[in-house]
């Protein structure tokens, strides 16, 4: 079993808003390590590349960044803090990198969840 923390980027099955079909992508782990899980999954914010995605709540990642290329991106993408979701760790297929830097993260989550 692969253990996942905050701010691993992971490919995974994500899924779509019909919650019956799903699209394999890019996922930020947002949970906190601390939280007790009490089951295997994980809260996650869905990557996309779709750049006219935008707003407070949508964080731009440019691929060519040192942020980016730490995060395992291959094109510019957009963390996306309003589309959040529950994972089982079994739709959690590879981390392919890590976000060190959760600060913008952090900040359009509050947007998101009005805190």
């Amino acid at each position: 079993m692969i253990t996942y923390y905050r701010g691993d980027v992971v490919l995974a099955q994500f899924p779509n808003s019909d919650l019956i079909s799903h699209k394999k992508c890019p996922v930020l782990i947002i949970q906190s390590d601390d939280v007790e899980r009490g089951g295997d999954q994980k809260l996650v914010a869905l990557i996309t590349s779709n750049l006219k995605r935008t707003g407070v709540t949508r964080v731009f990642i440019d691929c060519n960044s040192e942020m980016g290329r730490a995060m395992g991106l291959n094109m510019d993408s957009v963390v996306m803090t309003d589309n959040l979701a529950t994972l089982k760790d079994s739709l959690l297929i590879k981390k392919i990198g890590h976000c060190s830097d959760m600060s913008a993260i952090d900040r359009a989550l509050a947007q998101a969840i009005g805190l």
